[in-house]
């Protein structure tokens, strides 16, 4: 991924957040000269490895874990808000008239080697983990026992476990941080007066951070 130096971010900890705020990622596998990519929701734990795991499971039907060898290279692809930006949206574009759609976004690339876990007590293990953290935030928290064991049993014999260990992680922030203050901050207020929050405030907070 091309990566100006405005535009990276280079502290894992950001991108271990924007992971884990926005965990259905794109694993891109290749295989016999054939490149695949599956959506898929991941788990992360930070405390394995240098820059830490990624857990997820999959369909058994799905012939990626089969057509993948232990400690192959693998990419998965998270991404968070995006937004269209209109050139009519820069002040400067009304005096100079010298600016260009684009589009901005967050975007994590994370490297690493995967290694097929088909094993039961992983599988559920992985799952469980998996769930407890989407339905923390509900009001009953679902978990594996509210459901028959041998209905459980029987769907988690029908997935494989993949884990990911994270040797590179690669963020970019593109946020319009290359143009002057003006040219950054309507459009965050643009973005955010139709809606688009995530984006608007965060450009907001990169023209207050330059304008520093």
């Amino acid at each position: 991924m091309y990566v100006p130096p405005h535009f990276a971010v280079p502290d894992q900890n950001a991108l271990f957040e924007l992971i884990e705020r926005h965990p259905l990622g794109i694993l891109v596998t290749h295989s016999k000269g054939i490149l695949d990519a599956n959506h898929v929701p991941f788990e992360l734990d930070r405390s394995k490895g240098d820059k830490g795991v990624l857990n997820c499971h999959v369909a058994r039907k799905n012939p990626v874990w089969e057509e993948v060898a232990n400690g192959d290279e693998v990419l998965v692809i998270f991404r968070a808000a995006d937004a269209y930006i209109s050139p009519n949206w820069y002040p400067s574009k009304h005096e100079f008239h010298k600016q260009v759609p684009t589009w901005n976004y967050f975007v994590v690339h994370a490297h690493g080697r995967i290694t097929v876990r088909d094993d039961e007590r992983y599988v559920r293990r992985n799952v469980a983990k998996l769930t407890h953290m989407q339905e923390t935030s509900q009001p009953v928290p679902w978990k594996m026992g509210d459901a028959p064991r041998d209905f459980i049993d029987t769907m988690v014999k029908a997935i494989v476990a993949l884990e990911i260990e994270i040797t590179g992680l690669v963020g970019k922030s593109k946020l319009s941080q290359n143009k002057e203050v003006r040219d950054i901050q309507n459009p965050g207020e643009m973005l955010r007066a139709q809606g688009a929050i995530a984006m608007g405030e965060a450009m907001l907070a990169a023209a207050a951070a330059k304008s520093q």
